[in-house]
């Protein structure tokens, strides 16, 4: 795996500017979508005015911390069309979230906004080491969710040629990658391990394959999974992120020569990182949610919107922009067992200690009178399950145990399956957690 350095003049001139230059930017963009959120989205105004301030009141980058959040919330309460900023006529796609707690959200992109997503998403393609007449295999869903459109327009700017194969059909997708033979693969890490599983059944071992890179977002994952994609796949494999809400995938990327963190492009997106309890604006490299404020987008702006993603903001290296660090969870997917906060990231990192184990896993709770219990499934890679004997995976499920106990802090049940023992995800996310607890009322 060798990294694609960037040439002189692959970069856009942002990308190498000073501090100043890009904080100027941003408080001129700033100030226009501020303005243009009051202007034009009801919400947004009523906002701002409750909260007594208005957007004159920005002068600096540190006056966003005057203005109010926008939360989940409010995209549910004002579906489908109540937070665009323009008529609806000027609207050129929809996209949309699943709804699998609630209604979609929907959001919308004038054509400028399209244009502006496929400049972003190109310009992460290229961090991640795709350049122009790679082949691309776009194996993120097409239709309502942001990741197949997004990647495809994104690859086609940048002058890849695209494969729109989306989700599911995995042994269709392993012969068109061995046929077709593309440098550049998109999908959700889950996913990428289900086709990797393929290969193996065929016998194809990762020197075999063409593919020299991955892009991978959609979901958490850690450096265990990015070690896991690799060894399998033979790539080098890269962090994408973005959200429905902001953009869709290109709101940051990793670059290949670093791999520390994606790489924010705050060009476009203006972030925070908040204090989730109390809201106060924290110093760049603590932990906290992420926040995000649109500095260029028409349809639908987003003023401090809490992503619930849990990082930290991070120096620049690559880029001249500063970094998101792995995303450790979410504030609102955080697990609480017998009275201790559990992020499934954290339980991962356990698994993916050991090579034995493969990168797919799920969190089984129920509740036992007024007790949480919490059975943790993972599987043998394929290569171990011809080789332990059933004694070597009691003691390795009891290894796991005693890890996550120590690390994480709760008790567990470990059960080391076979391999594919676990229903695979077919479209896209992993579910990672089920939890059979009865709601609280």
């Amino acid at each position: 795996m060798t990294a694609k350095k960037p040439q002189a003049g692959e970069l856009d001139a942002i990308e190498t500017a000073s501090r100043d230059e890009i904080s100027a930017l941003q408080l001129q963009r700033l100030k226009w979508s501020l303005q243009h959120a009051y202007d034009n989205v009801p919400f947004h105004k009523k906002a701002f005015d409750e909260k007594g301030v208005h957007p004159s009141d920005l002068k600096t980058l540190a006056d966003l911390a005057k203005f109010p959040f926008m939360t989940k919330i409010a995209l549910r309460d004002h579906y489908p069309f109540g937070l665009f900023a323009v008529p609806r006529e000027k609207i050129a796609r929809l996209h949309a979230s699943s709804g699998t707690t609630g209604k979609s959200i929907v959001v919308g992109y004038t054509l400028k906004d399209i244009d502006n997503w496929a400049n972003l998403v190109a310009r992460s393609i290229r961090a991640a080491g795709g350049r122009a007449g790679d082949m691309l295999h776009n194996a993120y869903g097409y239709g309502m969710f942001t990741g197949g459109l997004g990647a495809h327009y994104g690859a086609e700017r940048l002058g890849c040629t695209v494969v729109p194969m989306s989700g599911g059909q995995t042994e269709k997708q392993v012969a068109q990658i061995l046929d077709f033979q593309p440098q550049i693969i998109m999908v959700t890490p889950s996913y990428s391990l289900v086709i990797a599983e393929e290969f193996e059944r065929l016998g194809i071992t990762p020197d075999q394959i063409s593919l020299k890179i991955g892009i991978f977002g959609a979901e958490p994952w850690g450096e265990g999974m990015r070690a896991e994609i690799e060894r399998k796949l033979g790539i080098d494999a890269i962090d994408i992120y973005g959200l429905t809400e902001v953009m869709g995938p290109g709101v940051a990327c990793e670059c290949i020569e670093s791999k520390d963190g994606p790489v924010i492009w705050e060009d476009h997106f203006y972030p925070e990182i908040i204090n989730p309890e109390t809201g106060e604006v924290v110093a760049d490299g603590e932990d906290g949610e992420l926040v995000f404020t649109s500095l260029t987008k028409e349809a639908f702006p987003v003023i401090r919107y809490r992503t619930r993603d849990l990082t930290r903001l991070l120096p620049p290296t690559s880029r001249a922009f500063r970094r998101m660090g792995k995303i450790t969870g979410r504030s609102d997917d955080m697990l609480i067992v017998r009275g201790v906060n559990v992020f499934p990231t954290q339980i991962e990192e356990q698994i993916l200690r050991d090579k034995r184990l493969s990168g797919n896993y799920q969190i089984q709770l129920s509740r036992d009178g007024h007790l949480d219990n919490v059975e943790v499934r993972c599987e043998l890679q394929r290569e171990a399950a011809a080789q332990l004997s059933p004694a070597d995976i009691a003691a390795l499920a009891k290894e796991l145990q005693h890890h996550i106990k120590t690390i994480v802090g709760i008790t567990t049940k470990v059960s080391v399956l076979a391999p594919e023992a676990i229903p695979r995800t077919l479209t896209g996310k992993a579910r990672r957690v089920v939890d059979e607890r009865p709601k609280q009322l």
